[in-house]
């Protein structure tokens, strides 16, 4: 049993997500981390919302709220829906808790101590109409270095070399769209170059990973620059500093404090398990696992910021220094960052009503039917195209034709003729094939899951589910009722073969494996769901907020389990929603008038 820590990255407070962002953070995470306590490990499962920086700040301003007010409110949004689509944190919090802050502050303090936090002037931009300064990240204009229009003032998305918001040609705001006014501004910067050796060494050690990110995160050593960590602003965790901490316009960084979120979120679980040390064993074992889930434009931040604030805490950086209470902490073991899933070839964007929101799929579409297409055909190495015809293709002829109909068809010939699961007589060679191809089938989806290579591993489960439905037609068992033994004995082989299919897709499809669980006459929990609690925080009891949780502890096995002759097995109900012919026009029809 390994110690896995399956560290989902945060989405931003500022607005409900999109299905674009479950799809690279959101359904991934959850699959792998579903199977991996199904294959026996302990997970932790951790994220929670990001809810600091200028975008909320803004937001806040326009909608005549405090960003506080503003990050409350989709705090619970992004709570409700994560929880609704079954993605099974232990624990989903927010970045706004003391006990966040806390770890934060922490953090920067013993980096500065160990001499990789750095005090130095740059050029920073600020609104020539408000005054107020304006982040790099909303800043755009064109790539120095590769000529992309659609830069930003931090990094090029093209090219994914880092920049300097003034080095863009022709920057201009993304707020208004004005020309920004660079000043000079006196900032503390992560000193990257002082880790370039070490994450080098430490990136080409790595085995398994896409190899996107890696050649990706690569090529980032080539342009290792100090990072500033603290920003002109007054929404965010204050400086712990002497001389800063009381400064109300300097603030750490928003992707300083968010990525270490993985870490805080880790030690609020324990602290609300009741063992303020159970986020240990997950950190501070060099054999504990811990995978990070994002999509493709947060890399750099989890290939390069983050290792290397991990490595300025632990005194591993070419200045040395000294870990500080929270002891070595480890590094990632693997970056899992998907590609883009697009709508009609573009980006999905909020701004630009380009998306489909994960409430608004969830009220009209069955919660599995979204992970089966994010699963099947989403964006796991390529950008791709997400488009409403072939979501009701892949329903209406994979889940219902293909994996309900099996169900369906299983479990009512077994009612009509028998009211329960039949035992099995001799089996022939036909019986013998079918159950071989399910058995076998768990080392190979199980190995394909363990490497994140999700579309293999649900196109394997589902090979499985023809093959069982090939089985029925071949051995045609409505022209056995005349021999009952033979009967049963067919109708417990594809029995059998639902049940290990089921097992197989339950990280998938985890509302439907607790329905077909149930189908074949079987109790108590299957797979498990999330919960959302209301919880106070933990240092300041006049806050409370919503939490995603669950007790994970009844997860079954990744294995065959054999089914029990004598199980009632009543008549059943479908178990997905076949989609209407006409939702692709109605679909279209709804984003045009939105």
């Amino acid at each position: 049993m390994s110690r896995i820590l399956s560290a989902v990255a945060w989405p931003y407070a500022n607005g409900p997500r999109h299905i674009g962002h479950v799809a690279g953070f959101g359904v991934p995470s959850d699959v792998f981390s579903r199977y991996m306590r199904m294959a026996g490990h302990d997970v932790l499962m951790v994220s929670g919302t990001d809810e600091h920086g200028t975008p909320i700040l803004v937001q806040a301003e326009q909608e005549g709220v405090s960003p506080q007010e503003l990050a409350d409110r989709y705090n619970r949004v992004i709570v409700e829906d994560l929880a609704q689509l079954g993605l099974s944190y232990d624990l989903f919090t927010r970045t706004t808790t003391r006990n966040h802050y806390a770890v934060v502050q922490e953090m920067f303090r013993t980096v500065h101590k160990n001499g990789y936090m750095v005090e130095q002037s740059t050029m920073g931009a600020i609104s020539p109409s408000t005054g107020r300064t304006l982040p790099d990240r909303y800043i755009e204009g064109t790539c120095p270095i590769c000529g992309y229009d659609g830069a930003r003032g931090d990094q090029c998305d093209n090219c994914g070399n880092q920049l300097d918001a003034i080095d863009l040609i022709n920057p201009r705001s993304r707020i208004n769209g004005e020309k920004p006014k660079f000043v000079e501004a006196t900032h503390f910067f992560l000193d990257l170059p002082a880790f370039a050796s070490a994450l080098e060494a430490w990136l080409k050690g790595r085995q398994g990973w896409r190899p996107n990110v890696l050649k990706f995160s690569l090529n980032l050593i080539d342009d290792m620059r100090p990072r500033a960590m603290t920003r002109d602003i007054d929404w965010g965790i204050p400086v712990p500093l002497p001389g800063w901490e009381d400064n109300p316009n300097k603030r750490l960084y928003v992707w300083f404090d968010a990525v270490i979120g993985y870490l805080s979120a880790s030690i609020e679980w324990a602290r609300r398990t009741g063992d303020d040390d159970a986020w240990r064993p997950f950190w501070n074992d060099p054999e504990a696992l811990s995978y990070y889930f994002m999509g493709k434009d947060n890399i750099t931040f989890h290939s390069q910021i983050w290792p290397a604030e991990l490595m300025g805490y632990d005194g591993r950086g070419d200045k040395g220094g000294a870990p500080g209470p929270y002891g070595t902490l480890q590094l990632p073991t693997e970056v899992v960052s998907s590609e883009y899933l697009n709508v009609a070839g573009q980006q999905f964007s909020s701004s630009r009503g380009v998306v489909i929101y994960v409430r608004d799929m969830l009220a009209r579409y069955q919660p599995d039917a979204l992970r089966y297409y994010l699963s099947v055909a989403g964006p796991e190495t390529q950008d791709v195209d997400f488009t409403w015809a072939e979501f009701k293709r892949r329903t209406n002829d994979e889940l219902v034709a293909g994996w309900g109909n099996l169900v369906n068809r299983t479990a009512s010939m077994i009612a009509k003729n028998f009211g329960e699961i039949p035992a099995a007589g001799e089996l022939q060679p036909v019986d013998s094939a079918l159950l071989a191809t399910t058995g076998s089938a768990f080392g190979s989806v199980g190995d394909l899951l363990g490497g994140h290579r999700n579309r293999a591993a649900i196109g394997e489960a589902m090979r499985v589910v023809q093959e069982a439905n090939r089985y029925i037609s071949e051995t045609e068992p409505w022209k056995l009722t005349g021999d009952r033994e033979r009967l049963g004995t067919v109708l417990n082989t594809a029995a059998q073969a639902v049940s290990d299919a089921n097992t197989l897709l339950a990280p998938f499809l985890p509302f439907a494996a607790q329905k077909v669980h149930e189908t074949f006459g079987r109790t108590g929990m299957f797979a498990p769901q999330p919960r959302i609690d209301e919880v106070t925080d933990l240092d300041d009891e006049s806050r409370s907020y919503p939490i995603i949780t669950g007790d994970y502890s009844a997860t079954p096995r990744f294995a065959s389990v054999p089914v029990v002759a004598g199980t009632p097995v009543g008549k059943p109900t479908p178990v997905f929603t076949k989609l209407d012919d006409d939702i692709v026009e109605q679909e279209i029809e709804r984003a045009t008038k939105a």
